[in-house]
């Protein structure tokens, strides 16, 4: 379900693209962020505010102002380094091509640990078709894969229910609460903790959604 693209491998598994996915919205795909980005990012956060702000970290300044175009190439920048250095992996949801959210794997650790965590976001107009739980489950089976890691890690406020069917269909399982986890819109946040490993995925996190009726290759 990958390929490498062109040029000198950086890390384990990067860069990669991911997919195609068969869903009942179309193909879902992934693949690494690129600089010409910038203005498709830009407008798919400023008009998907109302629907991101409520779970996202908060930041520094006004939400339209942290998202315009000219504040892509340096987050860019960061992102590109980070992923040569092997500790994330910044990947784009593509529905049928067009870029429609955005799915990391961060803080990638090695040794004994082998783990990371994952997060994502889709554009509001595509919520509840599948995109989501589709790419998630290309980016389970690609850190279980290529990337080497042995446990991925997502933590979502108890309110995120469509959030967290989209982890359960995968095959995460909710470990525990986190209490006041995490500065999400200028509060500390409950959080709950879902895990996964490889013992826990029955051939591939892929196969599971095939099996279920949910994707098909």
């Amino acid at each position: 379900m990958f390929r490498w693209l062109s040029g000198e491998q950086a890390s384990p598994g990067w860069p990669a693209t991911l997919g195609p996915l068969r869903t009942r919205a179309g193909a879902v795909g992934l693949r690494p962020v690129k600089l010409r980005d910038g203005k498709t990012w830009s407008e798919l956060r400023i008009r998907n505010q109302n629907a991101l702000l409520p779970w996202e970290p908060t930041g520094i300044g006004a939400w339209r102002e942290r998202h315009q175009p000219t504040a892509w190439p340096p987050l860019f920048a960061i992102l590109k380094s980070e992923a040569k250095r092997g500790t994330i992996l910044p990947f784009v949801i593509e529905l049928d091509g067009e870029y429609v959210g955005q799915l990391t794997v961060g803080n990638i650790q090695r040794g004994a640990v082998r783990s990371a965590w994952i997060g994502y976001w889709i554009d509001e107009g595509h919520f509840g078709s599948g995109i989501a739980t589709a790419a998630v489950a290309l980016g389970v089976d690609h850190c279980f894969g290529p990337v080497g890691l042995h446990r991925l890690e997502a933590t979502v406020q108890p309110a995120n229910v469509a959030s967290q069917k989209v982890l359960e269909k995968v095959g995460f399982r909710r470990e525990g609460l986190l209490e006041r986890y995490m500065d999400v819109n200028r509060r500390w946040r409950d959080h709950l903790l879902f895990g996964l490993t490889t013992e826990e995925v029955m051939g591939s996190a892929v196969e599971t959604l095939v099996r279920a009726g949910r994707a098909s290759f």
